[in-house]
């Protein structure tokens, strides 16, 4: 019992929690003297009670209180209650630190202007608190990959049989001569580890680069009075960061200030409702959530690893083992061809153990290998490795390993392909002045209050920042520069009631705001020209008189506003109306959206940039379906997609090329689906209208890709198979429910992604033509040759070699071919269409049917045709298969052209890599000959075999001229879903 007394009072001491020195009033030391005599005594209570130590003459109690020393810089804060009044939602603990406002107070931020910004004011924030950076799991070692390779089985088993055959080949032949077979396949093996360990080192490194970009978001922060958008790494503690729809909160904070504020904390509590944020109830903001809805200003209080999200990024590794469909593809086609290697290597295995075991093999003095119990058990056992050796090899030389190395080296090469472009321009109409005060002062009002966006002026007081989306800076410069608008006036003569922020399913946002010293309130909306115009019932002229919007003036607005939308311009529209202070009792509060007098129209140019035409004629020309999703109104819609050429000239409404959201989401399903294909613009949509039509598509087997910038757009984008965000217009959520992140906004960079995609599809594919050449020769050569003769022509060192060599050096001479026209001339790749074509099995069977006759000439009347030597017989065979593929490689270039030579002067690598195959494949028979078990050819056999493998270019030209069916080939073979391969 006493012992457990002991425990919690030692619990007790170490989780005591005391107050800043601030709190250290008198009665709050009466206490702490309370609380230190009362652990004293208890101390002093349960001393006695314990056995005595042994030779212990001075007995001492001691009590350690953990004493809160404050920051020098930051004196009245302590770091931890400050992220525990977050962490925790402890709103008794705020009161006790006089709300928000206290703490700002204490992080020496002023709530309106934010903190001072300079470079010393945030040093010392980040020498106090931390900075917004979080511990990441440590970077993967060459040695994990290594460790990654070897857990291969495949490699395992050949180490198992490199090991026997190294020990048993030492015990026959002696230390000096008994190594080679063994150590050969152990040096090939070391090889293949160590050029799979560096290659998936490098692109973890490559992803590890990128996902530092991907994770640099921009924050609109206010500093020194001004917004201004900074790293979110740059981020500091007393930062007043602003938030909007879309966003990231990049810290832990508190609300300071803001409208209709719904906060995505699914990524913290797995809970998919969204949380209201305010300032009485939650004020509580997580590090890592999202803004769902409406904007607001919130406090940081917590960076980096003090935050909650900090404490998660602390347990957790950003892993992911997801695949892509074409990894997915790719790892099915090479399960596929392992299976037939095994197979292969099972029934070689199988045919030599029957061979040896029936007394049909021959040692190299021509004697029987076995002779049953006369045969010693090591000659047995070194016979069988070597069989098991051999089978093992095939399985090998099978597996295409060289397709993830080609992968990576094409996605790496691309990557470096981006291209730039200008930001949104801003159009500005003159003619202001002839407007009456008191319509400008409603319009200071609509426009200044009415907005997420902010102006800052410079000390000179000449030059002003705009800062928002693009709309709302282009708003405010006209109503700033034209209008004269006066933000700081506007904003300390007028105060807020209620706002209705925007969203996408209404298209307008709306404010109710009173001046200060009135007694009425006036609802101020903004929003889309034509649902706006349908609120109001009134309008003002230029003299600020109000006149009743009739049939007929309605008209007449209806009319200027389709004439701006032709134009192209994204017609906004101001309305306002006047409401009684009685109508607004509390919790009574609601803006009016109906007799609301029209106060005017703005029309803002959104030109299409530069390379956007070029590149949707780019992705026409290729065969790609490109339309338009918008929540412009239909004539705005209409006008930008003729501008890009999305819509032809010949192209009406009538013709169903032109549909809104609400007439697209009316349809039945069946029409729907009839229709969709002809749909080339879609205006006035929803969230739900885009995720409708992708789904469409998709139900009729196209392959979508969605681009999109907005919190909207995330459904579609999550739903298509590709979804592309834009890096810097782009909202979080949109980000993340991406697979591409456009870091430069620039929808040409589409054109370029489809371009560089169709090159790495068609690299990979030639790869693959070239690395199954390789696999269909080696596995029939050596089983045909095993069954009749007993021995494997390609021993497991060759066939390694081989292995290796077009592995790696093809995969980097195929996979950093360029792209070329002619892959944006050819038709999209279908959902279900092969990865092999036929065209690819045209050509590799040829090829492969062409070195299977060599090889197996060669090797039954090789010696015999060429007057030459087993051993020089099998130097030549080898020679002769690894000089087809260098030959052959040519022919993988292009896949359908006969040409094979085209652009070859600006391929250089390939160049080079097939000039060090070639000197390497010298060093090998020349200079390696125990490693490799060959013998020294002169220049006639050289020749003869250079001669051999050349020949690969011919039949490569003259089998291009065969034409090949439609229908898949393995379809014939009733081999399953041709979609597996």
């Amino acid at each position: 019992m006493f012992s457990l007394l002991q425990a919690s009072l030692d619990n007790l001491e170490r989780s005591m929690l005391v107050l800043p020195t601030t709190m250290h009033t008198e009665p709050n030391q009466k206490r702490w003297h309370m609380t230190f005599t009362a652990i004293y005594c208890s101390r002093a209570f349960s001393t006695p009670l314990k056995k005595p130590r042994k030779k212990s003459t001075v007995s001492s109690t001691r009590v350690v209180i953990d004493v809160f020393e404050p920051h020098p810089c930051f004196p009245k804060i302590d770091q931890s209650v400050l992220a525990g009044i977050v962490k925790q939602k402890n709103l008794d603990q705020l009161g006790k630190n006089d709300g928000v406002e206290g703490l700002a107070c204490g992080l020496e931020t002023n709530l309106e202007s934010g903190i001072s910004g300079d470079a010393e004011d945030v040093s010392r924030r980040s020498e106090a608190f931390g900075s917004n950076t979080y511990r990441r799991p440590p970077a993967k070692s060459l040695l994990y990959f290594v460790w990654e390779a070897l857990r291969d089985p495949t490699i395992l088993i050949l180490l198992v049989c490199a090991a026997l055959s190294l020990g048993f080949g030492i015990k026959k032949h002696g230390p000096k001569d008994g190594w080679y077979d063994g150590g050969s396949i152990f040096v090939a093996v070391f090889l293949v580890i160590a050029v799979s360990a560096l290659s998936n080192f490098r692109q973890n490194r490559q992803f590890v680069k990128l996902s530092k970009v991907s994770n640099n978001i921009q924050v609109d922060v206010v500093r020194n009075g001004r917004r201004q958008q900074v790293s979110i790494f740059e981020i500091v503690v007393g930062d007043v960061v602003c938030l909007k729809i879309g966003d990231q909160v990049p810290a832990d904070g508190l609300f300071i200030d803001g409208h209709s504020l719904l906060v995505d904390e699914s990524s913290m509590t797995g809970e998919s409702d969204h949380v209201e944020v305010d300032l009485t109830q939650n004020p509580f903001l997580f590090s890592g959530t999202k803004v769902a809805d409406g904007f607001g200003r919130m406090l940081v209080t917590s960076v980096g690893m003090n935050t909650t999200w900090g404490e998660m990024m602390s347990t957790i590794s950003n892993d992911s083992n997801e695949e892509t469909p074409l990894q997915s593809r790719l790892n099915t086609l090479t399960s596929s061809i392992g299976k037939v290697g095994l197979l292969v290597a099972f029934l070689v295995l199988v045919v030599l153990l029957i061979r040896y075991f029936t007394g049909n093999t021959k040692d190299e003095n021509g004697n029987t290998e076995y002779t049953g119990s006369k045969t010693k058990a090591d000659d047995i056992i070194n016979s069988v490795v070597a069989i098991i050796a051999a089978a093992v090899t095939i399985v090998v030389v099978a597996i295409p390993e060289g397709l993830p190395l080609a992968v990576t080296l094409t996605l790496a090469y691309s990557m470096k392909r981006m291209m730039s472009d200008n930001s949104m321009d801003f159009v500005n109409e003159n003619g202001s002045s002839s407007l009456a005060t008191s319509v400008v002062e409603l319009l200071h009002q609509g426009v200044g209050l009415n907005t997420t966006g902010s102006v800052y002026k410079s000390i000179s007081g000449s030059e002003f920042e705009f800062s928002g989306s693009p709309t709302e800076k282009a708003i405010l410069s006209w109503a700033v520069l034209e209008l004269n608008l006066d933000m700081e006036g506007l904003k300390q003569s007028c105060e807020i009631v209620h706002v209705e922020a925007f969203n996408s399913t209404k298209k307008r946002s709306g404010v109710l705001m009173r001046k200060k010293g009135e007694n009425t309130t006036n609802v101020h909306w903004k929003g889309a020209a034509e649902m706006v115009l349908a609120m109001c019932s009134n309008y003002y002229d230029v003299s600020g008189n109000i006149k009743v919007l009739d049939d007929f003036e309605r008209k007449k607005f209806d009319q200027i506003i389709q004439g701006m939308a032709a134009s192209s311009l994204r017609c906004i529209a101001f309305a306002h109306k006047q409401v009684p202070e009685q109508e607004n009792e509390e919790g009574k509060i609601h803006i009016q959206e109906n007799c609301l007098t029209l106060l005017g129209l703005v029309g803002l140019k959104d030109p299409c940039r530069p390379g956007v035409k070029k590149a949707v004629e780019e992705c026409q020309y290729a065969g790609v379906n490109v339309k338009m999703i918008t929540g412009d109104n239909i004539f705005t819609a209409r006008a930008i997609a003729a501008e890009c050429g999305i819509l032809k000239p010949n192209q009406d409404m009538k013709s169903g090329a032109v549909v809104e959201g609400v007439e697209f989401r009316n349809y039945t399903p069946e029409e729907r689906m009839e229709k969709v294909d002809k749909i080339c613009v879609m205006a006035r949509s929803s969230p739900f209208d885009k995720l409708l039509m992708v789904q469409c598509l998709r139900q009729k087997g196209h392959v979508v890709a969605v681009t999109g910038d907005g919190t909207n757009d995330a459904p579609a984008l999550k739903e298509a198979d590709i979804g592309l965000s834009m890096g810097i217009q782009g909202t979080e959520v949109a980000k993340e429910s991406s697979d591409i992140v456009i870091l430069d906004d620039n929808f040409g960079s589409v054109a370029t992604v489809l371009r560089w995609g169709r090159c790495v599809y068609t690299n990979i594919q030639k790869f693959i033509q070239f690395q199954l050449t390789v696999n269909v020769a080696a596995l029939v050569i050596n089983f045909v040759a095993a069954i009749s003769a007993g021995e494997v022509p390609l021993s497991a060192v060759q066939l390694l070699w081989v292995n290796l060599i077009m592995d790696t050096l093809g995969a980097l001479a195929l996979a950093t071919e360029k792209p070329t026209k002619e892959l944006m001339e050819k038709p999209p790749v279908g959902r279900t269409k092969p990865l092999i074509t036929n065209v690819m099995w045209r050509n590799l069977l040829s090829q492969a049917a062409y070195q299977i006759a060599v090889l197996l000439t060669l090797q039954f009347k090789g010696e015999a045709i060429f007057n030459v030597s087993s051993k020089v017989n099998d130097t030549m065979i080898f020679n002769v298969f690894l000089l087809c593929q260098v030959f052959n490689e040519f022919n993988a270039r292009k896949l359908e052209k006969k040409n094979v030579f085209e652009g070859i002067h600006k391929s250089k690598l390939f160049l080079v890599i097939v000039g060090v195959t070639i000197v390497l494949q010298v060093v090998m028979v020349e200079f390696l000959k125990k490693f490799a078990d060959t013998e020294r050819l002169n220049w006639w056999q050289w020749g003869v075999c250079v001669g051999f493998g050349s020949v690969s270019w011919p039949i490569g030209w003259t089998v291009k001229w065969i034409p090949v069916p439609e229908k898949p080939f393995l379809s014939y073979l009733k081999l399953g879903n041709s979609e597996a391969v």
